[in-house]
């Protein structure tokens, strides 16, 4: 039996099967000696190397695992940063088998709700337009907004990327007197700024953005932002069976230890203030 290498190495935690792909396409994948190319597929003895490094084909899969991030504004999601800035992955716990993969992309000034998970394969199932995972995004809007835009909104509009639409947009109370509000939109893909750029087609100016919802799973509330917590395995296999994946029967989580007291989340907060003022410090120093 063959498998597409791009499925075996995202499947080995290295990430998305679209960045294995990348992967590929860059010539930094090699099958049996040769340089291998986007399409190949391989059996169980194919000697693989990336970067030149021999691919361990272990027997046994790791347990799916997801971590639930909450993304301040200001960090990247990218892995290194050359400029030395924060980025999401900083702060995430050590894996013993393959990487943590992001699901999905949030842009510096949007914050909440991102994913982690070291299976490729799920990861890059979220992530596909086909199976219309829908997200819920908290959009501050300044200055008024007619009905006719919230119409328009939920029709579909063109975006240079083609046709695009919100699938819900509810407006929240607005309890001041503040010229911006507060809509909960959904959507069932993740484009580029789609959320903002939406916006920008009625002439709306998005002064804030936060991700909560990511299909079943909501952000926690009272989770500090820059702080993460493993998802218990009714959540991973919620995300699973949303996109057709056998269910998992083993977890890395301990229910009883994994509540938000008051005790873990000012461990929490404590970690994330030290991580903040290491990486200003730094920071200071290159600059």
């Amino acid at each position: 039996m063959t498998e597409k290498l791009q499925k075996v190495l995202a499947n080995h935690g290295l990430g998305s099967r679209r960045e294995m792909e990348r992967w590929i396409e860059q010539g930094r994948v090699s099958v049996n000696g040769a340089v291998a190319t986007l399409g190949d597929r391989v059996d169980a003895t194919a000697q693989i190397r990336v970067d030149g490094h021999a691919l361990a084909r272990q027997q046994e899969t790791p347990v799916c695992r997801v971590l639930m991030y909450n993304k301040p504004e200001g960090e990247l999601c990218t892995r290194v940063d050359p400029e030395g800035r924060s980025t999401v992955f900083d702060r995430l716990p050590n894996i013993s088998q393959g990487r943590w993969i992001a699901v999905g992309r949030l842009d510096i000034n949007t914050s909440g709700l991102l994913l982690f998970t070291n299976d490729g394969e799920l990861a890059n199932r979220l992530m596909h337009p086909r199976c219309k995972v829908e997200r819920e995004y908290a959009a501050r809007i300044f200055g008024e907004v007619s009905s006719k835009s919230l119409q328009a909104l939920t029709k579909g509009v063109e975006l240079e990327d083609g046709l695009a639409k919100f699938t819900t947009i509810k407006p929240r109370p607005n309890d001041d007197e503040s010229v911006n509000q507060w809509f909960n939109v959904t959507l069932e893909e993740g484009r580029n700024r789609e959320v903002r750029r939406l916006w920008e087609t009625q002439d709306c100016q998005v002064s804030r953005l936060i991700r909560v919802r990511y299909g079943p799973i909501e952000l926690q509330k009272r989770l500090p932002q820059g702080a993460w917590v493993e998802l218990p395995l009714s959540d991973v296999n919620a995300l699973r069976g949303l996109v057709q994946l056998p269910q998992e029967n083993e977890s890395m989580v301990d229910d009883r230890q994994n509540k938000l007291d008051h005790a873990r989340l000012s461990r929490m907060r404590r970690s994330v203030k030290k991580h903040k003022l290491r990486k200003e410090r730094t920071h200071r120093r290159q600059s």
